[in-house]
């Protein structure tokens, strides 16, 4: 890699490491899984830093990765694991968002992403259905049961 193309790439990074580790927490639901996408996401584009650079739109390079990492991750691990003892809270929500991610999290995997690239990323209905590679049907179906769920719980403080 040449001088030119790693400080381009130090760039990128610096300029978009914190929306990168937001959009990360909102697919995984938690601030230490969303570091760890996003740095393997980010070791998988600086492979491809040329060709990527190239085409104007490394951001949705580096999401798309995590979407599907993401994605791998909990097609590995359908199931949680159950511990003993809960991890120290880490670093504070600088947005305030902290309820929304609690929602979340208590969605399972599917539904989140599906949440996630609906209301966060803004996508379309054939978008998220492709970047999760299902059916659009399959997609409303997931989409359908999530919108149920926040209604069926106490009341949400960031619903009015």
């Amino acid at each position: 890699m040449r001088a030119d193309e790693r400080d381009a790439f130090d760039a990128f990074v610096r300029a978009r490491l914190p929306e990168l580790l937001r959009f990360g927490q909102a697919l995984t639901g938690s601030p230490h899984a969303a570091a760890d996408l996003v740095q393997d996401a980010l070791e998988r584009t600086l492979i491809a830093w040329p060709r990527i650079e190239s085409r104007h739109d490394p951001e949705g390079y580096v999401r798309r990765i995590m979407i599907n990492r993401n994605i791998s991750i909990w097609r590995k691990h359908r199931r949680e694991t159950l511990v003993d003892d809960f991890p120290e809270h880490g670093v504070e929500d600088a947005h305030g968002d902290d309820a929304l991610h609690q929602a979340l999290r208590d969605l399972p995997p599917r539904q989140r992403t599906v949440i996630v690239l609906r209301y966060y990323e803004d996508k379309t209905e054939a978008e998220i259905a492709t970047a999760m590679g299902c059916s659009a049907g399959s997609k409303r179906e997931l989409d359908a049961g999530s919108a149920a769920a926040p209604s069926a719980g106490p009341s949400r403080p960031w619903r009015s």
